[in-house]
């Protein structure tokens, strides 16, 4: 159990920390997340140190296990906020969301699991 709460946490805060930069730096992709789904471009940076508050979370959850926990509930809610984004637009294109939605719910599940 200890080798799988290890592993998602890690992969979990990679996946989520590498979303944050490229937020954070701009990159052409999430513009163009953010246009299709019709949200201001200056939302962006606020995305990212979303992400990146997730991540850094996950990682200090390995000495403060409730700020785990916290941290892998608010990036579920986060990506929860993702897909309304997208259905509200009509967008079917599913699979990255459904990715990180996954890997962080996994990642909360044995979270819970293991530390409580």
């Amino acid at each position: 159990m200890f080798a799988t709460y290890v592993t998602l946490t890690i992969v979990a805060a990679l996946f989520s920390g590498s979303a944050a930069v490229t937020y954070l730096i701009g990159h052409a992709y999430p513009k163009a997340q953010l246009d299709m789904k019709r949200l201001p471009r200056s939302w962006g940076p606020r995305l990212g140190a979303t992400l990146a508050a997730g991540s850094l979370g996950l990682f200090a959850g390995f000495a403060v296990p409730v700020i785990g926990t916290l941290a892998a509930a608010g990036l579920v809610l986060y990506f929860t906020g993702a897909l309304i984004a997208h259905l509200r637009v009509g967008s079917r294109q599913l699979v990255g969301w459904a990715v990180f939605f996954v890997t962080v719910v996994a990642t909360l599940v044995v979270n819970v699991a293991y530390r409580w």
